[in-house]
């Protein structure tokens, strides 16, 4: 079946809402002072990129009461000199020909600073005994966990507008090409088509390596693409995004192609009562473990409990991956401004898998949800 390519213009991140880049550096300092440090080293590049809006592969960034300092290297002058300029943030920007941790060593000890934080989860047990036997030893280092993190939880208005052109990106991109699915095509086809299509509708880059699972092969959460074609019959998972100015979508639809038979029909039915239970649970003040609770129990009435193989969904923003998780043992509270999926699955090897998975941001009174492309098996038929 031929598809006709409706391709819309490229996006301009131009005309979405600005990033809050200096009221995140405000709100930093905030935490900073609480917790007693004169200085914090982000070494994590996904948070020098929300404090910066720095996007290349090599930075440091030292943060005082009195300045910002960012280091790279030669490859990254122009570049963060550009970036950093349009974030709006005064950063003093210091480019080296090689160890940028002395650098900012350095740096902090000229401002006096006596307490200094450092990234645990992104500065390796190496790094952080030079700090103390070598670069800062006048002072106290303290380990830092999920302090820029937890600034990253709430989506600003930029933030929340760029998630929801990915997740537009990719609702168009599926709709153009599903009708492929019943042509026959490998998975590998099938796949390399949507993320072309993603591409040509804007998209900057793939958030993640596109799953199509079809037949026997959905019963594998994370399928790699084969070279297997898919068929009458197949149920075939599709799970894919697309990223925009550094932020990314994520969607799972499942579609059956042709006449699926009643087990694989069913499974297609509990899922998606499971996944609307999930979205219609998620408001302020509830926490993740309810939401993944919601989800679950459809499916454990279904008697598919074990079928069941992972967490319900999780965070997304500048990672695909992040806070707050959707899982029986979160302890995360939804707030608005989160922005999570929900994603319940069933697998069985012997029918093959389904899962349902939307992108939504909580709002003040419920959830707005981003990823549109239709869920009912119905409409999903191919």
């Amino acid at each position: 079946m031929a598809v006709t390519e409706n391709q819309t213009p490229t996006l301009s991140v131009d005309l979405l809402p600005p990033m809050e880049f200096v009221q995140r550096t405000e709100r930093l300092r905030a935490m900073m002072q609480d917790a007693s440090w004169d200085g914090l080293v982000v070494t994590n590049l996904t948070n020098v990129r929300y404090l910066t809006g720095f996007t290349g592969s090599a930075g440091v960034l030292l943060v005082t009461e009195g300045e910002l300092l960012f280091v790279s290297d030669g490859r990254y002058r122009d570049q963060s000199a550009a970036e950093l300029q349009a974030s709006g943030v005064e950063i003093r920007i210091e480019i080296v020909a090689s160890d940028p941790d002395l650098a900012i060593a350095k740096a902090a000890l000229r401002a006096g600073v006596r307490s200094l934080g450092l990234e645990a989860q992104s500065v390796t047990w190496a790094a952080q005994r030079r700090w103390q036997s070598e670069l800062f030893t006048t002072g106290d280092i303290a380990a830092t966990d999920g302090v820029v993190e937890a600034l990253r939880l709430i989506k600003d208005a930029g933030e929340a507008a760029r998630i929801r052109a990915a997740c537009a990106i990719a609702d168009e991109a599926l709709s153009q090409i599903r009708p492929l699915l019943g042509d026959g095509p490998t998975e590998i086809e099938f796949g390399l088509e949507l993320d072309s299509r993603m591409r040509k509708l804007g998209a900057d880059d793939l958030s993640f390596e596109t799953i199509v699972a079809s037949g026997p092969n959905g019963a594998k959460p994370h399928h790699h693409p084969s070279h297997r074609q898919i068929s009458e019959g197949d149920l075939v998972v599709i799970d894919f995004g697309a990223l925009i100015d550094g932020y990314h979508s994520d969607m799972t639809r499942t579609v059956a192609v042709g006449d699926v038979g009643e087990e694989r029909a069913n499974m297609l039915n509990v899922v998606l009562r499971s996944q609307q239970a999930g979205v219609e649970a998620i408001h302020p003040g509830v926490t993740a473990a309810e939401v993944d609770e919601a989800c679950r129990s459809v499916i454990a009435e279904a008697g598919l409990a074990d079928a069941f193989l992972h967490s319900t969904g999780h965070g997304v923003g500048l990672d695909i991956h992040e806070e707050p998780r959707v899982s029986s043992r979160s302890t995360a509270i939804l707030q608005p401004g989160h922005v999570v999926t929900v994603e319940p699955g069933v697998y069985l090897p012997e029918f093959g898998g389904v899962r349902i998975e939307d992108t939504l941001l909580v709002t003040e009174d419920g959830c707005d949800r981003l990823t549109l492309a239709p869920k009912d098996p119905a409409l999903l038929s191919v």
